[in-house]
């Protein structure tokens, strides 16, 4: 949003991951800056054009997603690709969305590699609701470059809802006409305003080092906004429902640990969630359900199956269902070689599961927790977990 404000904005406490690289690649592709200064993102937009050479964004689904919409205001063809991985992540109903704005739109059958040739002038639109909230967020953010007001129509239930509210509370702090209702969306012309940006601690990285502390021992994350429209702001409410201590207060969380409980949660709304919940529940006494999250089939991997088998790898006892899983709790898990994907919060989640386990759990070094916590390594190590590189 910054960068397509006109003007100077400043981003604090930003996250430099390899996903947020990917984004300022994607945005300086249009003729933005953005430099790394004293950790502040500083941007400045304005005066946009349509990027010359494909846009890589590697790993990034959001960046692909929200990427596309952006292309959609040019009247020049944007190529957006990604590696394997995204390559094999759905954009058929963005595209579809875009095509009926009078876009010209082609892909690999509904897969990226994409390409996206405007201009995007606006009107009404409809978009499916079930896939992926980003498909929503990419149409929002780009309404207000357009030349006609846009009203958005969301078919079936909409998943993901929290990231929607993010977008449109973000929407309005940079100065964007937007409203949404359940199954609506009206945003105005008029594009965005530079703003200064304070990023919040983020719930969906948090919720690694604090059910550690549920299953270990004791860890306070500080920066942690309960107001904040996040969705995986829940995991708090997730712990406290399992059993775990919790305290919270001056901007901090603190979880300790307890005997934990069995608990059915649903998790439509807070999908990210699902892996590392699926940890915490693991030694649980009694039989969970978590369920809602079908959508979990279309991220960086089937994140259904690939949680279940990062379970059953270790030891528990998981079992796979269309919208998620039910686990049996047991005492104590036993470790072993878990296969991650290439998967960040696979790979994060069974380096957490690693307390509740009598032996170790190996995984292959690739890295890929840089993606979204590139910081993970070193404050686990800081937390008393140990973690060798062989």
């Amino acid at each position: 949003m910054a960068a397509l404000a006109n003007g100077h904005s400043t981003v604090s406490n930003p996250l430099l991951s390899d996903d947020t690289r990917a984004t300022l690649r994607a945005i300086r592709s249009i003729g933005a800056s953005a430099e790394d200064v004293n950790g502040k993102v500083m941007v400045n937009g304005g005066r946009l054009h349509a990027p010359t050479e494909t846009v890589d964004v590697a790993n990034s689904g959001t960046t692909m997603r929200i990427f596309s919409g952006i292309a959609s205001i040019f009247d020049s063809p944007v190529t957006i690709t990604g590696d394997e991985s995204i390559r094999k992540r759905p954009m058929g109903p963005l595209l579809d969305a875009l095509a009926s704005l009078g876009v010209s739109c082609t892909s690999n059958n509904g897969l990226p590699p994409v390409t996206i040739k405007g201009p995007n002038r606006g009107g009404n639109v409809r978009i499916e609701g079930s896939i992926s909230s980003q498909f929503v967020s990419s149409l929002m953010m780009a309404s207000p470059m357009l030349e006609k007001d846009t009203d958005i129509e969301i078919r079936n239930e909409l998943v993901s809802a929290p990231y929607v509210m993010i977008t449109e509370s973000m929407m309005r702090h940079f100065g964007a006409e937007v409203d949404v209702s359940k199954k609506s969306i009206h945003i105005g012309v008029g594009g965005y305003f530079p703003k200064d940006y304070k990023v919040p601690a983020d719930f969906s990285s948090a919720a690694f080092p604090l059910v550690a502390g549920a299953l270990g021992g004791k860890v306070k994350a500080s920066g942690m906004e309960m107001e904040d429209p996040q969705g995986d702001k829940r995991i708090v409410d997730i712990l406290r429902e399992a059993g775990a201590g919790v305290s919270i207060g001056d901007g901090s969380v603190t979880i300790s640990k307890n005997r934990l409980e069995a608990a059915d949660i649903d998790m439509g709304s807070t999908p990210d969630l699902f892996p590392i919940v699926a940890v915490l529940l693991s030694t649980a006494k009694g039989t969970s359900r978590l369920y809602g999250a079908p959508q979990l089939r279309f991220k960086e991997s089937d994140r259904i199956v690939s949680t279940v088998k990062m379970l059953r790898s270790l030891g528990a006892d998981a079992e796979e269902t269309d919208d998620g899983c039910i686990i049996k709790g047991k005492e104590i898990l036993e470790g072993g070689t878990v296969d991650h994907l290439d998967d960040h919060r696979i790979m994060m989640s069974a380096a957490v599961a690693s307390i509740i386990c009598k032996g170790p759990v190996r995984m292959e070094d690739t890295g890929c927790e840089a993606v979204s916590y590139p910081g993970f390594i070193d404050q686990m190590n800081d937390l008393g977990m140990s973690i060798v590189r062989v």
